[in-house]
């Protein structure tokens, strides 16, 4: 085993942005000191990480790994609607897939595309955090693409910076990221009654103390108190910008990717695959605080 001030990792940057390949580590085994301090600085600075060939990680290892970061939530999926496996899963793993077992779904979000956003905005504390581990990947299609948030921010025009520095909006909690209405929600069609937590715009970074934009999901987004044209026009504005090429990197998955990144200073989306493909990820989530 290494020793505990032993650096047993290599960082190598992957976009121009953000992301980066972590080489070194086996995350079966329990992460040094050093270790787990390089992680973080790299973690800051680049703000998506991909560990390669964890082609054997067990859900324990994932747990434990996802911990040095924070507490992990619970699943948010409703088993009733869920397969006697996913329910058998310890609960801090959330299953993403499009597998059926008995006529059930194993995991959540299916084959379709998912939409640009950052995870569960519409809560009051949204998550720090997620690790993704893949252990089914399909041939092609399934990409997931980042977009960095303090970057997008940075390069704002100074009078929408100072235009948009007290503005709040609201996140929409109706429907999912594949577009999904949730069990129980209502369909809202005027954003204005939009049902969600309420966050600013503009948020500080709560370790890096960078300024980002707080963008959650496009869909049914409404700032608070303008006229719901100029709220539209804002948004589609602040979105397009957001999520323009040079903000952004794609990771393609490999069996035994696993992928963190931090929920707040970035934003992610999904591409759709062939329904017929198998894919299936193990998500850790971590709690905001």
């Amino acid at each position: 085993m290494a020793h505990a001030d032993t650096l047993s990792l290599t960082v190598h940057p992957l976009g121009d942005t953000l992301g980066a390949e972590i080489r070194g580590l086996d995350l079966n085994e329990p992460l040094t000191d050093a270790d787990a301090r390089a992680l973080q600085a790299a973690w800051s600075e680049h703000l998506v990480l991909r560990f390669r060939d964890q082609d054997n990680l067990s859900l324990a290892a994932q747990i434990a790994f996802s911990r040095h970061f924070g507490k992990l939530d619970k699943r948010p999926t409703v088993s009733a609607e869920m397969s006697a496996q996913h329910d058998a899963l310890p609960p801090e793993i959330t299953v993403i897939s499009n597998i059926k077992v008995e006529g059930k779904p194993l995991g959540a979000l299916g084959d379709a595309e998912a939409v640009w956003h950052s995870d569960m905005t519409y809560n009051e504390f949204p998550p720090k955090a997620a690790c993704l581990h893949a252990r089914e990947v399909p041939p092609q299609g399934g990409d997931t693409h980042f977009a960095n948030l303090h970057a997008a921010y940075e390069e704002l025009d100074a009078k929408v910076k100072e235009r948009i520095a007290t503005l709040r909006c609201v996140h929409d909690a109706s429907r999912n990221s594949a577009g999904e209405l949730r069990l129980g929600a209502r369909e809202v069609t005027d954003p204005r009654q939009t049902v969600g937590a309420v966050h600013p715009l503009v948020m500080t970074h709560a370790v890096s103390g960078k300024r980002h934009l707080m963008l959650g999901r496009r869909r049914n987004a409404y700032i608070v108190g303008l006229p719901l044209d100029e709220s539209e026009m804002l948004l589609d504005q602040l979105w397009q910008h957001a999520t323009r090429p040079r903000f952004t990197w794609t990771q393609v998955w490999r069996r035994g990717d696993l992928v963190m990144w931090d929920n707040a200073a970035t934003l992610h989306r999904r591409d759709a695959f062939d329904p017929t493909s198998r894919r299936l990820m193990y998500r850790t989530q971590i709690a905001s605080a």
